[in-house]
């Protein structure tokens, strides 16, 4: 009978029945084989039967579908044996009625050769030993024994505060406890390499060989456990360069293994005239090995807790700055009431707004919304308000602004970084503004009896291209109008369906509380974004600015 083997992103593989005609795998709870793998498209392939045979089909994932390490651009036919990579979670099909055959990672050799046990297996098989089990002294001496070398090693290690100081207190225990005559422990870099990360050899010999391939491959990439007894006869061996040195013929290794994977291999080897290891000699590694392993890990999450803290400290020390860029607090200007805010989805923000009243009848906003998120998109907020600041305070027209600031950006930043903006000049007393709109959200213009304008763009977003050209417009607000700023953080918000919020319903919520004081107009517009999203994370900055001309002016 045919199989579906899953092994997800996260957590342990398991079995799936090929009893269905037709089986989907996403991340969508309406999949026939739903996997928690935040990576996977929410109907992400699909396993089906045609003619007897069975097929998979990619249905256009974002990521894309492996079959036996080639892209998948149309239905193909499966047998037992193929791989299926899909994101981080992996299929295989395999056939429960087919004949075991032999394998060097289960197969016990001849006691000349090589023997490969399972890590996993040999240390469950070790814990589970009770010593009511063992029928002699020296058997119960010999229990106690181990118990107390890995105790011992493990307070050791357990006070290495460094990869390297465990590793080398790992081979120097190694050598004491299996009198090798050279030791080495290898470990899986990021990219998948393994190179070697400490090692301790005969004082004659000045030659760093290579690890074995085979060992690697056996050991660090399957979990195995191995013991070598003469490599001399062992095929895979015998006329490799690369076993640890020339001249050793015994050999035992073991993995570090940990639940996210393979970190790598500790290997002990002798020349037969010094000392031959034992099946005991490979099981003691491999305890020493687990316990190393676990160690390593303990120092993997200190480290990333550190980093973490470092970043989170960099991300306080952005947003202290970034606060102190946003206006203290706004101007009050004749005949208006303003407001202002913005909320960072990611601790600093890229939006940025102004409003700045230089006199009278004149008075400037300013609302930016950079590319990208997070601390590279608050520095560019600051290199665009430093851009901007002194054209603010001149009376340079809002399209002459866009223009120098876009040709300022282009030659400061790299393409792929610019600005979406809304710059408006308003004359207090007669409630004119004039605007011009770089790629920026149309902005709403909310009449007194509840109809919208929109402010549309007038010209493409600053930064993106040489020589842009802008527009400008003007509109007249009568009492009681009032006009909505806003970046597209409210506007793109998503719900559990992935739908927007979008410009229409805000512009609803507007039309709906615009008589309202500014600040409840904002928390309703606050209310509403939050009821649609339904808990989804807000993926972007959210910034609102509302002018409303009063009504007595």
């Amino acid at each position: 009978m045919l199989r579906l083997r899953v092994q997800p992103a996260q957590g342990d593989p398991f079995d799936l029945p090929l009893d269905r005609e037709e089986i989907v795998v996403g991340r969508a709870s309406d999949c026939d084989l739903t996997v928690e793998d935040r990576y996977m498209s929410r109907h992400h392939a699909r396993v089906f039967k045609r003619d007897g045979d069975w097929w998979l089909e990619d249905l256009g994932s974002r990521n894309g579908t492996l079959l036996n390490g080639e892209a998948l651009s149309d239905a193909r036919k499966i047998a037992a044996g193929d791989e299926v990579a899909l994101s981080g979670s992996a299929l295989s099909l395999i056939d429960t009625d087919a004949p075991v055959v032999a394998d060097l990672a289960t197969t016990s050799v001849p006691p000349d050769h090589t023997v490969f046990r399972q890590a996993s297996e040999l240390l469950e098989s070790q814990v589970s030993l009770p010593p009511t089990s063992m029928e002699t002294v020296p058997e119960l001496r010999s229990y106690a024994s181990r118990l107390q070398i890995l105790n011992e090693v493990h307070q050791v290690l357990a006070r290495s505060e460094t990869l390297e100081e465990l590793l080398s207190s790992l081979l120097e225990h190694a050598f004491e406890l299996l009198s090798p005559e050279e030791a080495v422990a290898v470990l899986r870099q990021p990219d998948g390499s393994y190179e070697r990360a400490a090692r301790q050899a005969l004082p004659e010999v000045k030659e760093e060989h290579p690890v074995s391939e085979t060992l690697v491959r056996e050991v660090a990439e399957k979990g195995m456990a191995a013991l070598v007894l003469d490599a001399a006869q062992d095929e895979r061996f015998a006329a490799a360069e690369s076993i640890m040195v020339t001249g050793m013929r015994s050999l035992i290794a073991a993995p570090f293994n940990d639940a996210d994977g393979p970190l790598g291999l500790i290997a002990l080897s002798s020349r037969l005239s010094q000392r031959q290891f034992e099946e005991a000699d490979m099981e003691l590694l491999t305890s020493l090995a687990a316990v190393a392993a676990l160690r390593m890990r303990n120092l993997a999450l200190a480290a990333e807790a550190e980093e973490r803290r470092r970043l989170a400290r960099e991300i306080e020390l952005a947003r202290q700055i970034q606060l102190g860029l946003l206006p203290d607090e706004l101007p009050e200007l004749p005949n208006f009431d303003v407001y202002g805010g913005t909320e960072p989805s990611q601790g600093v923000s890229g939006d940025f707004f102004e409003v700045i009243r230089h006199s009278a009848t004149r008075c400037s906003v300013a609302v930016i919304d950079v590319s990208g998120k997070g601390i590279s998109a608050s520095l560019l907020t600051a290199s665009i308000e430093a851009l901007l600041a002194g054209a603010l305070e001149s009376s340079v027209s809002p399209k002459e602004i866009c223009r120098q600031v876009s040709g300022l950006l282009l030659e400061r930043t790299p393409a792929a970084k610019y600005a979406t903006a809304l710059l408006a000049a308003l004359d207090p007393e007669t409630g004119r503004m004039t605007y011009a709109n770089a790629g920026h959200n149309p902005g709403l213009l909310v009449r007194a009896d509840g109809t919208i304008e929109q402010l549309s763009p007038s010209g493409p977003p600053i930064g993106l291209i040489p020589e842009a050209k802008f527009e400008e417009r003007a509109v007249d607000l009568a009492p009681s109008d009032l006009v909505v700023l806003y970046t597209d953080g409210i506007t793109e918000a998503t719900n559990l369906s992935e739908d927007e919020f979008g410009t229409d319903r805000l512009a609803g919520v507007c039309s709906e509380h615009r008589q309202r004081p500014l600040e409840e107009l904002a928390e309703a517009i606050d209310a509403a974004v939050t009821a649609f999203v339904e808990g989804v994370p807000f993926a972007d900055d959210r910034t609102l600015v509302l002018l409303r001309r009063q009504a007595d002016s």
